[in-house]
């Protein structure tokens, strides 16, 4: 990494620059990214999906969240590079402390929203655009860009066609008074025109921007010959396919029209063109996220279905752990799950990268297992599975936390492993008032483990998407403050955790569904959740006082109705196995 570091100086001191962001980002600011714009993981060494870089001529620091910096700690030299955790120690705050305001800091506008650009010109940085990506420049055996073919994502799972949503979105920009919308978020172009594609690892979409325009025509920007004739036909004549090339000459042809855009999931260079041939530029909300986050009746029961389908495949591998775990490795736990999930005709692949952590390695909240780091599962030790798997009704995204081996666990992992418990069995049990954002209802998530003085350094839940991302906006569950209210077919998932590095981590995941709304007195209007996701949690962790007999009846009702719903699809081995796993708690 040193060695990239100095080729990467050099041709900023060509450039005439004094520093460089490198966010962990595409030019289409997805989560998941291609191997040709793994950019931040080339320069710094860190992997992780959230993440951004400075390099100054003399220092250079890599950032991220709470989810990685053991992970950040353990992959990134800290000889080189400082590591720092992204709110205790901002960049743009960082960087102000580092370097002056006269220094030119170079960035590239294709991969930086203008959000998180004005973050850094709020602290007086002079930034400075480059005209290319100076790490593609020193990169010299990067990957070729993706190049899958667009298909089509079938009415049967939609529940609504391209054209009443185009429709729908389209008027609503006539009565705002706009006459196009830049969508950069590849999974609202897919939502929107109903289609799909395999671009990007565990999210099926194709990297591809697209332009809504007021009477429901969309300019689609993705290389022709991936598009065809089929498709085409089923895209219909209101929808133009253009080569990627002819973007700027597009939005330049928007001059003088008012334009929106999402300034928190589009690049800056769309805000820099538009302006150069004076657009009125509104920011505003992605009009995708909201309808694509309430699923229609029909994503409902594909979810249900989905879910239903994964559990078959969890439920198999969780018995299979009971007899097989010890001596397997976590490497052996992930290629096992997956190939259980295999079995079912329709999976699609997995929604994000497994994460199976054993011992020390689950307390790394967002793990992943290499060659290097691969641990051997040993008797009576704590291990983490967080996995989910694509399927064209749905996204599933599940975590249990299980032991190994026949020895009684201690008290104090018992303690932290009920204490989540409670918080999932809390939240999954909620009844809140319409229009509640998730952040109202993250402390029912926390509050057995703020009686017991520990805490999670993640959010509690994130939305999913239909077929399409494992992590999806715009709602949330989580401590920091959020105006998006929970709304009726919102998924959403219910994860609460405990980590005690080089010791354990707890995570239990559900994804659960908001429900219609009924009525209360004085007919205020009530949502609750229901409970997608079907798999046991492991009763040899869990204090039976410590649970209480409130959650120990929610803990009792869950079982029962995972044992009806899955028991009869598993072989009958693994059903007599989760019969007792679903068996009532004992309480003295």
């Amino acid at each position: 990494m040193g060695d990239r570091l100095r080729r990467l100086r050099a041709l900023m001191e060509e450039h005439d620059l004094a520093g460089l962001i490198v966010p962990h980002s595409d030019e289409y600011l997805g989560e998941y990214t291609p191997a040709c714009a793994e950019r931040l993981a080339w320069i710094t060494g860190f992997t992780g999906s959230a993440g951004l870089a400075i390099v100054l001529r003399e220092r250079a620091a890599v950032f991220s969240d709470g989810r990685y910096i053991t992970q950040m700690d353990d992959q990134v030299d800290g000889e080189i590079w400082d590591r720092l955790h992204i709110s205790q120690t901002p960049p743009q705050e960082w960087l102000k402390d580092h370097a002056t305001p006269a220094e030119r800091i170079g960035y590239d506008p294709r991969i930086i929203s203008a959000a998180t650009l004005n973050t850094f010109a709020q602290s007086g940085a002079n930034l400075v655009p480059t005209s290319e990506n100076l790490i593609d420049r020193v990169w010299a055996d990067r990957p070729a860009a993706p190049h899958s073919p667009v298909i089509l994502h079938p009415l049967a799972f939609a529940g609504e066609t391209s054209t009443a949503k185009r429709g729908a979105l389209a008027a609503d920009l006539a009565q705002d008074g706009q006459d196009a919308v830049v969508l950069a978020d590849t999974t609202s172009v897919a939502w929107l025109l109903n289609i799909r594609g395999a671009d990007v690892p565990c999210t099926p979409v194709v990297l591809a921007f697209a332009i809504l325009h007021r009477d429901a025509r969309v300019d689609l920007f993705v290389e022709p010959d991936r598009v065809a004739t089929d498709v085409r036909d089923g895209l219909g004549s209101e929808v133009s396919i253009l080569p990627p090339a002819h973007l700027e000459a597009s939005l330049a042809a928007l001059g003088k029209k008012t334009v929106a855009l999402d300034p928190t999931t589009t690049p800056v260079w769309f805000t820099q063109v538009l302006e150069r041939h004076d657009a009125r530029i509104v920011e505003a909300n992605d009009p995708c996220a909201l309808p694509r986050a309430r699923k229609n009746d029909v994503e409902q029961q594909g979810a249900r279905t989905a879910h239903l389908r994964d559990a078959v495949a969890v439920c198999r591998f969780l018995h299979w752990m009971d007899q097989h775990a010890i001596g397997s490795t976590e490497l052996g736990l992930v290629k096992q799950l997956a190939a259980f999930r295999a079995e079912a005709p329709d999976y699609r692949g997995d929604s994000f990268d497994t994460i199976a952590g054993a011992g020390p390695n689950g307390a790394i909240i967002h793990y992943r297992v290499t060659p290097e780091t691969d641990r051997t599962i040993e008797a009576d030790t704590v291990c983490l599975i967080d996995s989910g798997g694509q399927y064209p009704d749905g996204t599933t995204d599940i975590t249990r936390t299980v032991w190994t081996g026949s020895g009684t666990p201690p008290a104090e992992v018992k303690a932290a492993f009920t204490r989540v418990l409670k918080g999932n069995l809390r939240l999954g049990a909620a009844v809140f008032p319409q229009c509640a954002p998730g952040s109202a209802l993250d402390a029912l998530a926390r509050l057995a483990l703020w009686e017991g003085r520990l805490d999670f350094d993640h959010g509690t839940g994130h939305g999913v998407g239909s077929y399409l991302s494992v992590h999806e906006g715009p709602q949330r569950i989580s401590k920091m403050a959020n105006k998006v209210a929970l709304e009726p077919g919102m998924i959403v998932s219910n994860e609460p955790g405990y980590y005690r590095p080089g010791a354990f981590g707890i995570r239990l995941e559900t994804l659960v569904l908001v429900t219609a709304p009924e009525p209360g007195p004085e007919n205020r209007m009530f949502l609750s959740f229901e409970t997608l996701t079907l798999a046991p949690f492991d009763k040899r962790l869990i204090d039976v006082e410590l649970l209480g007999a409130d959650d120990a009846a929610r803990l009792d009702e869950y079982h029962a109705q995972v044992l009806k719903k899955v028991g009869p699809l598993l072989p009958a081995e693994t059903a007599a196995w989760l019969s007792h796993a679903c068996s009532p708690i004992n309480r003295k």
